[in-house]
């Protein structure tokens, strides 16, 4: 089985199945470097050659595997208690972000994880600006965390997750804003992700099905995203924290700017 064989089953051309390949890479690279982020990175470039559902389901088996692998090593650091609403509130909203899944209009399917993305770019800019200024505490915080803005962080993440494949950036923008410590938001993260996107990738072949194409296509990525991610390790150690959130910054922008602009477009010429 190769990678035109895969784009074959999906009804795309070798050069889409390419580009698919590189992006799985790249954002498995960049996922190894930072903790997070594959599918913020991953989806919107999937986006412009697939349709939403196998794009999203896609990244759904991708980040599954991805988070279970990566969470090795970090079980001591993770905050279970928080975990658990998270999760929980999570299954709440995830029935809420099938129904949406199943009826939505690719267009504004599009334009929410450019939204989202874009979002959480400028937020992660200005809680870094904050926290840099003179006289401001570096864990700036704009809140204080409780276990009912937990639950709901967990709802907004379920519904995202299902909609868009993007369980993380909710949580994470959540995390950031309430000043969680940085172990305890990597290692809490990457248990959540495992935990969302396994039961997010259950529901969606109990409920609306993952056709044998689409499986087969993940498993034609898979391999792209085990190598990104053992050629990230190396680079994230030697990458310092400010040179990490500029880049992180920089890609957020320029991907949520770009899906937005496509879905625009696509809305004009609809």
């Amino acid at each position: 089985m190769n990678a035109g064989f895969g784009s074959w089953l999906l009804g795309m051309s070798l050069d889409a199945s390419i580009v698919l390949a590189a992006t799985t890479f790249g954002s498995a690279l960049l996922y190894a470097i930072s903790g997070f982020g594959f599918a913020v990175l991953a989806a919107p470039l999937f986006l412009l050659f697939l349709d939403p559902a196998p794009a999203i389901q896609l990244v759904i088996i991708i980040s599954t595997v991805l988070s279970i692998v990566v969470l090795r090593g970090l079980l001591p650091a993770i905050a279970p208690w928080l975990l658990l609403r998270l999760a929980l509130g999570s299954l709440v909203g995830l029935p809420l972000g099938l129904v949406a899944f199943r009826y939505a209009d690719p267009i504004l399917v599009r334009a929410a994880v450019g939204a989202m993305i874009f979002g959480f770019a400028i937020l992660m800019a200005i809680s870094r600006r904050r926290s840099g200024q003179p006289g401001q505490d570096k864990r700036w915080t704009a809140f204080a965390m409780s276990p009912g803005l937990d639950l709901a962080a967990g709802a907004v993440s379920g519904i995202a997750g299902a909609l868009v494949g993007q369980p993380g950036p909710p949580v994470l923008i959540y995390l950031l804003l309430v000043g969680a410590a940085t172990k305890t938001v990597r290692a809490t993260l990457l248990a959540f992700f495992a935990l969302s996107y396994g039961v997010t990738l259950a529901s969606h072949e109990a409920t609306i099905g993952i056709p044998a194409p689409t499986w087969l296509a993940a498993g034609i990525l898979i391999p792209f995203a085990f190598f990104g991610g053992l050629a990230g390790r190396p680079i994230g150690d030697r990458l310092g924290a400010e040179a990490f959130t500029l880049l992180a910054v920089a890609l957020l922008a320029v991907a949520g700017a770009y899906t937005l602009g496509a879905a625009a477009l696509a809305f004009v010429t609809a």
